[in-house]
C-alpha cells in the first residue's frame, strides 16, 4: 500500500489522480488539498476517507468542516494547512497539482520532510528550480514529472542514464485558445498552451529536471499529440515516448515508478494513423515561447555571477503571464495582449536590473 497526498485534488490533474486511486486497491489517500471547491472536496472526502484536508480559503474551510463534521477528518486552511497536507507523516508521495506559485512552498517543505514529489506544478521549477533540485538531492527525494512531455522525456531516459544526452526534443501541439482538442485541461493551462507560454515554462522546467542547457532543448510542433517528447543521444539515436493523449498515464507512472501497471483506456492504432508530422514553432507569432527562452537565458547569465540566487527573470515571466491570463479570462484585455504584457514586464525588469548593476558598480568604484 502506498500512501499519497494530493494537493489540488479538485482540479484536472487531481481528479485524474483520484481516478487512478479508484482503479487500484494499493493506493491510499491520506491528505487532500484544494482552493475553495468544497462541494467537490466533500465528495472526495466521503469516497477516499483522508486523514487531513486543507481548503486554502479559510471561510470555505469552516463551511466544509461543518459539512463533514460526521466524519473523522481534520480540516485545515491557508498556507500552513497546505504545508501540513504536504508533510503529513503518513504520506510517501505528494502530488503537487495546484496551478500557480502557491505550490512552491508546500513542495519545498514536502521535500524537507523526505516525501517523493509527483510534480505537476510548473511554477515550482520555473521560479525555484535552483532551490528545489539541490534540496531534493540532499534529501534523497525523487522528483517525478507528471507533465506529459516531461514524463515522456523521463521515460525515454530509463536505462540510458549513463549515456550523454545530445538533445531533448520537447513536443508541442498548438491549437486555438480554449479549444484544445486532445487534452482535458483547466482554462489557464489551455490558454498557456495556445500562446505557447506553457511550452516556454516547460523548457525552463526541463532545464532543471534533466540538468541540460537551454541550447540542448529543441521545441518541435507535433500536431497529432501522439509523440509526447523525445531524447536524442550523442550517437544520433532518438528514443521517443508515444501514446494516446491521456494524462492518467504520466500520473500513474509517477505514482508507481519504476513499475508499469495496467491502465484502462484507448490504445494507439497504427493502422489508423495516416501521418505523424512535425513543424518548426513560429517564434514571431508565438512570442510567449521566445520570451521564455529569453527569460531563461537571462537567468543563466545572472547565475554565473551569483550561482545561489540566479536571476528573477523567469519569475517575472511566470507572474506576468499568470496575471495577464487572469485578466484575459475576465475580459479585461485581449488575447494578443497576454504576450505583450509579459514582454512589457520583462523589459522594465531589465531596466531595474541595469539600475542595480549601476549601483553596485558605483559602490565598488567608490571603495576601490
Amino acid at each position: 500500500m502506498k500512501n499519497i497526498s494530493v494537493l489540488g485534488s479538485t482540479g484536472s490533474i487531481g481528479t485524474q489522480t483520484l481516478e487512478i486511486v479508484r482503479a487500484n486497491n494499493d493506493l491510499k489517500v491520506v491528505a487532500l488539498a484544494a482552493g475553495s471547491n468544497i462541494e467537490k472536496l466533500e465528495e472526495q472526502i466521503r469516497e477516499f476517507a483522508p486523514l487531513l484536508v486543507c481548503v486554502f480559503n479559510e471561510a470555505a474551510a469552516k463551511e466544509l468542516a461543518d459539512k463533514v463534521s460526521d466524519l473523522d477528518v481534520k480540516v485545515v486552511s491557508g498556507m500552513e494547512g497546505l504545508i501540513e497536507a504536504a508533510t503529513i507523516d503518513e504520506a510517501e508521495i505528494v502530488v503537487t497539482a495546484f496551478v500557480g506559485m502557491i505550490g512552491i512552498k508546500p513542495t519545498l517543505e514536502a521535500i524537507k520532510a523526505k516525501k517523493d514529489i509527483a510534480l505537476a506544478n510548473k511554477e515550482t521549477l520555473v521560479t525555484a528550480g535552483h532551490l528545489v533540485m539541490p534540496l531534493a538531492k540532499e534529501n534523497n527525494v525523487k522528483i517525478l514529472p507528471v507533465d506529459s512531455e516531461h514524463s515522456a522525456i523521463f521515460q525515454s531516459l530509463q536505462g540510458n542514464e549513463m549515456n550523454k544526452i545530445d538533445k531533448i526534443l520537447l513536443t508541442a501541439s498548438v491549437e486555438d485558445a480554449l479549444k484544445h482538442p486532445n487534452w482535458a485541461m483547466g482554462q489557464k493551462i489551455t490558454i498557456d498552451s495556445s500562446t505557447m507560454v506553457n511550452k516556454g515554462l516547460e523548457v525552463i522546467e526541463a532545464k532543471w529536471l534533466f540538468n541540460v542547457g537551454l541550447d540542448d532543448i529543441q521545441v518541435v510542433v507535433q500536431p497529432q499529440s501522439l509523440i509526447h517528447s523525445m531524447v536524442q543521444y550523442e550517437d544520433g539515436g532518438i528514443i521517443a515516448q508515444l501514446g494516446t493523449p491521456d494524462m492518467k498515464l504520466p500520473i500513474q507512472y509517477a505514482l508507481y515508478y519504476p513499475e508499469r501497471k495496467y491502465l484502462a483506456g484507448d490504445r494507439v492504432d497504427f493502422e489508423q494513423i495516416s501521418e505523424i508530422s512535425f513543424e518548426k514553432p513560429d517564434l514571431d507569432n508565438f512570442k510567449g515561447l521566445r520570451l521564455a527562452y529569453s527569460a531563461a537565458k537571462r537567468s543563466d547569465e545572472k547565475a554565473k555571477e551569483d550561482p545561489f540566487f540566479g536571476d528573477s527573470m523567469p519569475t517575472v515571466f511566470n507572474a506576468a503571464n499568470e496575471k495577464a491570463v487572469a485578466m484575459f479570462l475576465n475580459r479585461e484585455i485581449g488575447y494578443l495582449d497576454i504576450a505583450d504584457t509579459i514582454e512589457y514586464c520583462m523589459d522594465r525588469h531589465e531596466v531595474i536590473l541595469e539600475v542595480e548593476k549601476w549601483v553596485y558598480e558605483m559602490i565598488e568604484e567608490k571603495y576601490k
